[in-house]
């Protein structure tokens, strides 16, 4: 697994082999998300919209928005609401506003309740409008006054000029003098309806403003995230974390699981491969104590990512396997033939391969079991024994914990002649467990195996 690349036949696997981890990984999170909805309280969100009539461009739209979250209108909001210990700088988090197609600014508010939400908009909008008609009353006010002013001195002026005019032409001797009078009348009097006009356009202009487009609609709904979301996110969330993490695991998973690899993680050489037929709940490794029983209740009790078992031969053939090891270990071992057999506590595996071993062996040579503690291992001292073999079942140990085997072994004075790696079958005639052959070793051969006790 470490080396491949992940697919979806992977993932699939591993939902399949850890659902009930992952089903209760599942159901805290939604525990997680419902104990976070019960703490931080709901929150309702409604907006009130403004109208800018006019043209503007959308950086002065983008503007106006600003203008209404600045400090100085969320200020005023505050202090027309009088909310307890509720300011301008705490309505910054509950306040904002949008520039939207039609000149349109959208205020939003959100609150404890939806009164006070709705309420909250409102006041916002109402005080958006205020401020930006006191800006641009500041602004353009004065300066509109001032001109409108000096253009009516002008039009007192020209009046008058036309007046002169008028009363030095000849009055009415000739008919050039009467045309000329005419004309200046006209003037007078268009310049007068100009002027008139030009008022009245100031006017509405100034009158032209920022326009609430009534009351904020008061929320049915909490604001996201409710309390559903949070559950479900939780919920999410806490199986997302559950699959990656296995991934990671699996990818960083070192594990030797091919005999050759065993072999050069023990440093000694590789004997050969044996089966043991096994049933799938057999295939398992089986925990001890609470642990054990935890592990296999909730599918964590062998790794998720270990191939499946492969479908078992017939017996004659499993047995040539074990005849060709016990040839070997009289090829390789002096006389007397007498040899320790090693197998990591807890491995079943190992244990079932070891006895069958033992069995076919016949006493030749004469094999001893011994059920060996991983995390700390102590090998028995065989005086007069002939070395020591491990068996050891694929995948279940790290290259550390064998190379501590390996050790233990050498620790104890027995040289390791050899591994013989035992993998899980599934019988397809539903056998869990190997015939003894019918020249099987008398029972002290096997029973009471010796144990190595942790130090």
């Amino acid at each position: 697994m470490s080396d491949d690349t992940i697919r979806l036949a992977t993932i699939g696997r591993m939902l399949r082999r850890r659902r009930r981890l992952l089903a209760v990984l599942t159901v805290l999170g939604a525990l997680v998300g419902l104990g976070v909805s019960l703490v931080v309280p709901p929150r309702y969100t409604t907006s009130a919209s403004v109208l800018l009539p006019g043209q503007w461009e959308q950086r002065e739209l983008l503007t106006q928005a600003e203008i209404a979250t600045s400090s100085e209108v969320l200020d005023r909001a505050a202090a027309a609401l009088r909310w307890d210990g509720v300011g301008g700088t705490d309505l910054r988090d509950r306040v904002g506003a949008a520039a939207t197609d039609g000149n349109i600014i959208r205020i939003s508010g959100t609150a404890d309740s939806p009164g006070r939400a709705q309420r909250l908009s409102d006041e916002v909008a109402q005080q958006f409008v205020s401020f930006a008609a006191r800006i641009a009353g500041e602004g353009t006010g004065s300066v509109a006054a001032t001109e409108a002013e000096a253009l009516r001195q002008q039009v007192v002026r020209t009046n008058r000029r036309i007046s002169e005019l008028a009363d030095a032409a000849d009055p009415g001797r000739t008919v050039e003098s009467v045309q000329a009078r005419t004309e200046l009348a006209k003037l007078r009097t268009a310049l007068a309806e100009a002027v008139n006009k030009l008022e009245q356009a100031d006017g509405t202009t100034g009158k032209a403003g920022l326009v609430v487009m009534g009351p904020a609609a008061r929320p049915t709904g909490e604001a996201p995230p409710t309390r559903v979301q949070l559950v479900a996110g939780g919920a999410l969330l806490f199986l997302l974390l559950a699959v990656v993490g296995h991934l990671v695991a699996a990818r960083r998973n070192r594990r030797p699981r091919s005999g050759q690899e065993i072999a050069r993680a023990v440093g000694s050489s590789l004997l050969g491969a044996v089966d043991v037929p096994v049933d799938e709940s057999a295939a398992r490794r089986e925990g001890r104590g609470p642990g054990g029983r935890t592990g296999r209740l909730l599918g964590v009790d062998a790794p998720w990512d270990a191939p499946e078992p492969r479908v078992s031969g017939d017996e004659a053939g499993r047995r040539i396997r074990y005849r060709r090891v016990c040839a070997r270990l009289r090829d390789l071992l002096p006389a007397p033939r007498r040899l320790l057999v090693v197998v990591p506590d807890g491995d079943e595996t190992a244990r079932l391969a070891a006895a069958r071993l033992v069995a076919e062996a016949g006493g030749d040579p004469l094999l001893r079991v011994a059920e060996v503690a991983v995390d700390r291992p102590t090998v028995p001292d065989d005086a007069g024994g002939s070395g020591a073999l491990l068996v050891l079942g694929t995948g279940g140990r790290t290259a550390g914990e064998l190379a501590g085997l390996a050790e233990a072994c050498a620790e104890a004075g027995h040289e390791l002649v050899g591994v013989v790696v035992a993998a899980p079958v599934l019988d397809p005639r539903g056998r869990t467990a190997d015939r003894a052959p019918r020249h099987a070793a008398p029972e002290a051969a096997v029973a009471g195996p010796a144990r190595g006790g942790s130090v």
